[in-house]
């Protein structure tokens, strides 16, 4: 079964002025999409044709193509799941608890996550991971790399990530990754990240 662009819950302009509309259209409809679509190809008739996208980052971790366009499509999918309008503020709960557990603060966690955005070098994310034992972990990877791929250096389940690549912020942020880093903190849908932490530690 081919894997579909999953639609957005919000339209492309909901994210002003932290996302802008132009940014979000070409993002999710061009890149998103072509993503998608070279996935498809990747694993056309082939046995991870039938496979769940996350057993498609395993199983098809050492095929260029799938591993870059799989990422590509989870990546995004899991991004655009975690954004919301009116959103923004701090988590609560069970996810607050255990970020202070981990962390020490939100702030802490905030400097932690920001810095790994930050200081990721050219393209690539940044990732809250849930383990099993409930621990969190921030990490970044490169490309569209992610943490359930094998032998990335960064482990457990993704439930919060930033896209740092260029296309993701160029056409308002220019250079000024910061500010785009600084933004994303006002339009996370903590109620999300908080059901994706209950449902994987």
């Amino acid at each position: 079964m081919a894997f579909t662009l999953p639609d957005l819950s919000f339209d492309y302009n909901a994210l002003e002025p932290h996302f802008d509309a132009k940014t979000m259209e070409i993002h999710h409809s061009k890149h998103h999409n072509g993503y998608t679509n070279k996935l498809n190809a990747a694993i056309e008739g082939t046995d991870l044709a039938d496979q769940s996208i996350e057993n498609v980052l395993v199983n098809g971790f050492s095929n260029t193509a799938v591993r870059n366009n799989g990422g590509g499509f989870y990546n995004h999918s899991l991004f655009w799941s975690i954004l919301s309008p009116n959103a923004g503020g701090a988590p609560t709960g069970d996810l607050s608890a255990a970020i202070n557990d981990n962390f020490g603060s939100f702030e802490a966690f905030k400097d932690e996550f920001s810095k790994a955005a930050a200081t990721r070098f050219g393209s690539g994310w940044a990732w809250l991971c849930v383990h099993k034992s409930g621990k969190l972990e921030v990490c970044s990877t490169a490309n569209q790399d992610n943490p359930l791929m094998p032998s990335i250096g960064c482990g457990g389940t993704p439930i919060l990530c930033l896209d740092v690549w260029e296309h993701a912020y160029y056409l308002n942020y220019q250079n000024r990754r910061p500010d785009y880093i600084k933004a994303f903190w006002n339009i996370i849908n903590w109620e999300k990240v908080s059901e994706l932490f209950n449902a994987h530690k």
